[in-house]
C-alpha cells in the first residue's frame, strides 16, 4: 500500500509546478488517471510516471529562471526588488537633499541588474536537485505545504547557490556600476555629521537579496498552480494524464 500511495504521490506531484499556457487537463480527469495508474490499468509505466514528474519540475523552475533573468524582474517587481542596504537607508533624505538623489537611484537600480544577470545561473542546480530526488521526496512534497517543493529546492541549493551566484555578483556589479556608485555615495556620506556604520559588503548583500527573490518567486508559483484547477501538460504529461 505505501508503494502505491507513493506512486499517487509521484502523479499528482506532476500538475504542482508547470506554468500556465494553451494546453490544459481538468483535475478531475487527472485525478481520475491517478487511481488508473494505480490500479495498474492505465498503460502507463512507473518509469514514465518518474520521467513525467522530473520533466514537470525541470519545466517549473525552468520557467522561473528564466522570468527572473528578464529585464526589470527584480527591480520591476516590489516584492523581488532589491533595495538599498539599511546602512544607506538611514542617509537617504540627508542625500537625497544634497543633490545624490539620481546616484542613489542609480545604484539602487545597478544592484537589481545585477541579479538578473546571474538568475540564469540557478538552473543547472535546480537540474542536479530534480535528478537527486527520491518518491520520498516526491511524497513529502505531496503531503506538504503549498511551498514544499520550493523548501526541497532551497535545502538541496542553497549552499551551491551562494558559492554559485557570489563571484556572479561581484563581476556583474563591476559591469553595471555598482561598485562606482558605492563609492561615490560612500564618499559622500563621509562627510556628513556622526555618519558611522555605513560599510557592507555588497557582494554578500545583493547575493543574499538574488537568492531570497528567487526562492520567494518559485514559492509563489508553486503555491498558485497548486491551487488552480489546470496546468499546462507536455507530449509525455499528455500520455500520463490522457
Amino acid at each position: 500500500m505505501h508503494k502505491r500511495r507513493v506512486i499517487a504521490g509521484g502523479c499528482l506531484l506532476i500538475i504542482l509546478l508547470i506554468p500556465f499556457s494553451s494546453g490544459y487537463a481538468n483535475f478531475g480527469s487527472i485525478f481520475k488517471k491517478v487511481q488508473e495508474v494505480i490500479g495498474g490499468s492505465s498503460g502507463v509505466s512507473q518509469n514514465e510516471i518518474v520521467d513525467g514528474l522530473k520533466e514537470a519540475l525541470q519545466i517549473g523552475t525552468g520557467n522561473t529562471v528564466q522570468a527572473l533573468s528578464q529585464l526589470n524582474a527584480y527591480y520591476g517587481n516590489p516584492q523581488l526588488k532589491i533595495p538599498l542596504p539599511q546602512s544607506f537607508q538611514k542617509f537617504d533624505k540627508i542625500l537625497r537633499a544634497t543633490g545624490f538623489g539620481s546616484e542613489l537611484d542609480a545604484f539602487e537600480l545597478s544592484m537589481n541588474r545585477a541579479a538578473e544577470k546571474a538568475a540564469p545561473e540557478a538552473k543547472a542546480l535546480f537540474v542536479d536537485a530534480i535528478k537527486s530526488m527520491t518518491f520520498a521526496d516526491a511524497d513529502k512534497i505531496l503531503k506538504g505545504a503549498d511551498n514544499e517543493a520550493t523548501v526541497y529546492f532551497k535545502n538541496k541549493t542553497s549552499d551551491k547557490l551562494q558559492a554559485l551566484f557570489k563571484p556572479i555578483i561581484g563581476q556583474s556589479m563591476n559591469s553595471v556600476g555598482v561598485t562606482r556608485y558605492y563609492q561615490s555615495l560612500t564618499e559622500k556620506i563621509q562627510t556628513l555629521p556622526f555618519a558611522s556604520d555605513y560599510a557592507v559588503d555588497l557582494d554578500a548583500y545583493v547575493t543574499e537579496k538574488s537568492i531570497d527573490g528567487l526562492f520567494f518567486r518559485l514559492a509563489e508559483e508553486e503555491a498558485k498552480i497548486r491551487n488552480d484547477p489546470a496546468a499546462r501538460v507536455t507530449e509525455l504529461l499528455k500520455k500520463v494524464f490522457r
